[in-house]
């Protein structure tokens, strides 16, 4: 599984020691320092089952300097989201986890990290 983080998010700190506890098997992407692709970004999207405007944090200032709050959440608006999404990676929301099975979740709750996990 891949978990993308950022060092100094707690919410992403509680997955990874969730993951440690467990012994999971993971690959860290520091994904300000390793950004995802528009491509990477489709295909999480797809695995969570989500649109981008989901997993964007619209709370940001670069998202108020965008003005993403007045944006369509919508099929014709969706590219602009991934682009903004892949220019502007501290608007992910986090950790992201994608699982060996092919799932993902947004880790922000113990609950949503074990669930990725093999039992």
């Amino acid at each position: 599984m891949e978990i993308w983080i950022n060092p100094r998010c707690s919410k992403c700190r509680s997955a990874l020691s969730i993951l440690d506890a467990e012994s999971a098997q993971y690959t860290v992407r520091r994904y300000l320092e390793d950004p995802p692709t528009e491509d990477e970004f489709r295909a999480v999207l797809e695995r969570l089952g989500l649109e981008p405007w989901d997993i964007t944090r619209t709370g940001e200032q670069v998202a108020k300097e965008l003005g993403m709050n007045t944006w369509p959440r919508d099929e014709p608006a969706r590219e602009r989201w991934i682009a903004a999404l892949a220019e502007h990676p501290m608007l992910i929301q986090r950790p992201i986890i994608t699982a060996d099975d092919g799932s993902a979740v947004v880790g922000r709750t113990e609950e949503a990290v074990r669930s990725v996990l093999p039992e």
